[in-house]
């Protein structure tokens, strides 16, 4: 779109450039100051699951027999004679709360982005090729989703723990295979409107094949869903991982989560409670950032705000 204006003998001719959907939506999601405040804080949290274990002189499993159950405390004994600090207290094994809660946030957020990667993947393109084939196809598959929904998950993840044992890949997998369900489901909703879309006419029309339109056609105009989905979907797989390890399913010694965390600070409540206390409130926080993320993007891609 041009203006041009003429004065005299010269003329000026100004370019407005107008804004795509994306910039659009950008522009409101950054608008949103609980959604930015959630970006802003989730950033800090990972940046402190990678470098908070090292901010502590302890290790993950290094153990002060002089102070089990510990209060945090800046000046603490150890065994060498030694004053060193416990920012969170320690566990019932002298264990440091601090260098835990973080080594466990590495985990927890592993657990959450693996596992909504895993359904991401699985989902989008069950879910896309069950919408766009319809039909039979779309019924069979469709009924197979319906089948897996039937299954008790705890009795799914029970029965994998003790066929293959317990091993945190396993653990990715078991929460993997059950979440990428509803995914599925909302892409192929989605996918059953855009098929009667005029390029999706065009494209067939000129002989493009099914897996590219897919691939080039479906998938990309569905992605403003599926992108808050994700952001949904990641804190349901942390409280997931945090149930299985609170009933002792989960994440197994030596390595540890938030889950794990809050089982053991649970059983120590009334003597230790700084043990619950830390791990609980961090994951909360992350919980919330996540779905004020989500929030925000629901509303900067909902077309009918625009």
């Amino acid at each position: 779109m041009t203006d041009q204006t003429m004065g005299g003998d010269t003329g000026k001719i100004t370019e407005i450039k107008g804004r795509s959907l994306w910039d659009d939506a950008r522009r409101r999601l950054f608008a949103n100051k609980a959604a930015v405040t959630g970006m802003i804080v989730m950033g800090l949290m990972i940046l402190m699951a990678i470098v908070g274990p090292y901010l502590s002189p302890h290790g993950l499993n290094d153990q002060n027999y002089l102070y089990t159950s510990g209060a945090p405390t800046l000046s603490a004994e150890t065994l060498s004679g030694e004053t060193t600090f416990y920012l969170f207290g320690t566990d019932a094994n002298g264990r440091d709360i601090f260098a835990r809660t973080w080594y466990g946030a590495q985990i927890s957020l592993a657990i959450g982005l693996i596992a909504t990667s895993v359904s991401l993947l699985i989902g989008v393109a069950y879910g896309a090729t069950a919408g766009f084939m319809g039909g039979r196809v779309d019924e069979l598959m469709m009924r197979f989703v319906d089948i897996l929904y039937s299954m008790p998950f705890m009795f799914f993840v029970i029965i994998l723990m003790v066929v293959f044992g317990r091993n945190i890949w396993l653990l990715f997998f078991a929460i993997g295979a059950v979440e990428w369900l509803t995914m599925a489901r909302i892409v192929r909703g989605q996918t059953l409107s855009i098929r009667q879309k005029e390029f999706i006419e065009a494209a067939e029309a000129a002989g493009v094949s099914r897996a590219v339109m897919i691939r080039r056609h479906v998938v990309p105009n569905v992605l403003g869903q599926i992108v808050v989905y994700v952001t949904l979907t990641i804190p349901a797989v942390i409280l997931t991982e945090s149930f299985l390890s609170f009933l002792g399913l989960g994440v197994q010694e030596p390595l540890t989560s938030w889950g794990r965390l809050i089982s053991e600070g649970a059983q120590e409540i009334e003597t230790a409670p700084w043990m619950l206390i830390f791990p609980a409130i961090l994951m909360a926080i992350t919980l919330f950032c996540f779905n004020f993320i989500g929030d925000g993007l629901r509303d900067a891609l909902d077309p009918k705000d625009r």
